[in-house]
C-alpha cells in the first residue's frame, strides 16, 4: 500500500498540471485542479496508512 500511495500522489500532481495546460475555461480548470489535489490527498493518506504500524491489543 505504501507504493500505491506514493505512485498516486504524482498522478494527482500531473492531473493538475494537465488541467492548467488543456482547459481554456477557468471553471473547468478549477474543477480539475481540485480533483487533482484530492487525488494527491488520497495518495498521501494511503501512504501514511501504509507506514503506520499495526497496533497490538494491549498497546496504547
Amino acid at each position: 500500500m505504501k507504493l500505491a500511495g506514493l505512485l498516486v500522489m504524482p498522478a494527482g500532481f500531473f492531473l493538475s498540471l494537465a488541467a492548467l495546460a488543456l482547459f481554456p475555461a477557468l471553471t473547468q480548470r478549477a474543477a480539475f485542479v481540485v480533483c487533482g489535489l484530492a487525488v494527491e490527498g488520497l495518495g498521501l493518506a494511503v501512504a501514511v496508512r501504509g507506514h503506520m504500524g499495526a497496533r497490538r491489543e494491549g498497546e496504547q
